[in-house]
């Protein structure tokens, strides 16, 4: 069996490290079984639903490195949800209720006050055609609800092992409200249904309703029809808060727009709350070689940003040069000295932004300081003519050496401020050669600070 698996968020926001958890462990599991990964736009909510929030999220995921096989919008498949309802309602699986949401308020407060289970009396099945008449003739409009078959529904989670739930103990779900519109339920076993979905990978927030929809699966498309489900554990915040759309926390595009790196993100996306240690990746193709369903805990995933922005800085510094060879050229940083540029910076960067700075050490006009003035001048008539290696520093060093009696500190400190500007930073090993003698002397025979 191919798998096909989705990721529905809908576009009434931006989606934060936490939906991207789910996103990946479906693009994951698809990609490690040469499946199908559909990018699913739950936006039956018309009114709060935006076309910039559904770009936003494609692009967010592109940025991640996730791309849909298939990408399809709820809200243009309302005539499947309505045969879906239509069938359903012929079957009286879907049945009318009148009550408000005040009578039932009130109704489940006395459900409480006598040590009964909140949960709907099925009232509205009693109700004769006479009486729906009166109600919907004094202005009442229906909500739908899906009968439950009072049974327990079983089924092999591929996180949580074997789960049950009795049915009994659940509302009768509402699947229509009064004003016609679907609530997330039906739509989704319908597009499951239609589109083929063998696997559904997502929040244990959505544990209880697959006992529903398990049965929505059987009814419109036969028992044993359901899809294979997996709740993984939610990604909250270093104090146990959940993550919201709404309130914009760690969005992914704004951890874009902070510097942080993209394989940082997924690493941390994916691997909090597993088995496996979370460490930098180089690749996806390393993430998803690591990546197991079954190494999900059931305990809580917690994380921090500063975590992250450690984590982001870590993936840097384990870059190769392929891997930013076009994000380089992107800063002009390009040609044979690129790779040793790199080479030589990446374990000093906390952003790769940070390059520009140390390109402009290596290319630029710099600050330099000189608190030893005679030293530097002897420094720089000492420096050896070019073409210039690897080996240069460590030869000019050594003349330096037996020239001024000066090691350690006094001796390096002095030409790192000279020829960087800087107090510490990458080894001037293989600084040096890309500066190249010109302008090392000229920092050397600077003005003193």
């Amino acid at each position: 069996m191919i798998p096909h698996v989705r990721f529905a968020p809908s576009p009434t926001g931006r989606i934060h490290i936490g939906n991207a958890r789910t996103a990946f462990f479906n693009w994951l599991f698809a990609r490690k079984k040469q499946g199908v990964f559909v990018l699913r736009f739950d936006d039956t909510d018309l009114e709060r639903s935006r076309e910039e929030y559904a770009q936003a999220i494609e692009v967010d995921l592109a940025w991640l490195g996730i791309m849909p096989d298939l990408v399809v919008r709820q809200s243009q498949r309302f005539a499947l949800y309505d045969a879906a309802a239509g069938r359903l309602k012929a079957e009286g699986l879907l049945y009318p209720c009148y009550e408000t949401a005040e009578e039932l308020d009130r109704r489940r407060k006395r459900q409480v006050g006598r040590g009964q289970p909140p949960i709907y009396d099925r009232a509205a099945l009693k109700l004769t055609p006479e009486e729906r008449a009166e109600l919907e003739g004094a202005g009442r409009r229906p909500h739908w609800r899906f009968k439950l078959a009072h049974r327990t529904m079983r089924w092999n989670d591929l996180v949580r092992g074997d789960c049950h739930i009795e049915a009994a103990s659940l509302s009768d779900p509402v699947l229509i409200r009064e004003d016609g519109s679907y609530l997330y339920t039906l739509p989704s076993v319908v597009d499951d249904v239609d589109l083929g979905i063998t696997h559904v990978i997502r929040g244990e927030d959505h544990v209880t309703n697959t006992a529903v929809q398990i049965q929505i699966f059987e009814a419109l498309a036969g028992v044993g029809s359901a899809p294979i489900f997996g709740h993984h554990n939610l990604l909250t915040s270093a104090s146990g808060e959940g993550l919201s759309k709404r309130s914009g926390a760690l969005s992914i595009g704004g951890l874009r727009d902070a510097g942080v790196e993209s394989l940082a993100d997924a690493a941390l996306a994916v691997l909090t709350g597993s088995s496996d240690s979370v460490h930098p990746v180089a690749s996806l193709d390393e993430l998803n070689a690591a990546f197991d369903l079954s190494h999900v805990s059931r305990n809580a995933a917690r994380f921090d940003e500063a975590e992250l922005a450690a984590l982001s800085a870590r993936t840097l510094h384990g870059l190769p040069f392929e891997a930013v060879r076009e994000r380089l050229a992107h800063f002009d940083i390009a040609g044979a000295r690129a790779e040793p540029f790199w080479l030589a910076v990446r374990g000093n960067l906390t952003q790769m932004q940070d390059v520009l700075d140390w390109w402009r050490v290596v290319e630029g006009e710099i600050e330099a300081v000189r608190e030893d003035a005679d030293f530097c001048r002897l420094a720089a008539e000492s420096l050896p003519q070019e073409p210039w290696d690897a080996t240069t520093w460590s030869a000019w060093t050594s003349v330096l050496k037996q020239q001024t009696g000066r090691k350690g500190k006094a001796l390096f400190h002095p030409l790192r401020l000279a020829l960087t500007g800087r107090d510490q930073g990458p080894e001037l090993a293989a600084l040096l050669p890309l500066m190249g003698r010109l302008r090392a002397v000229a920092r050397l025979s600077a003005p003193a600070a």
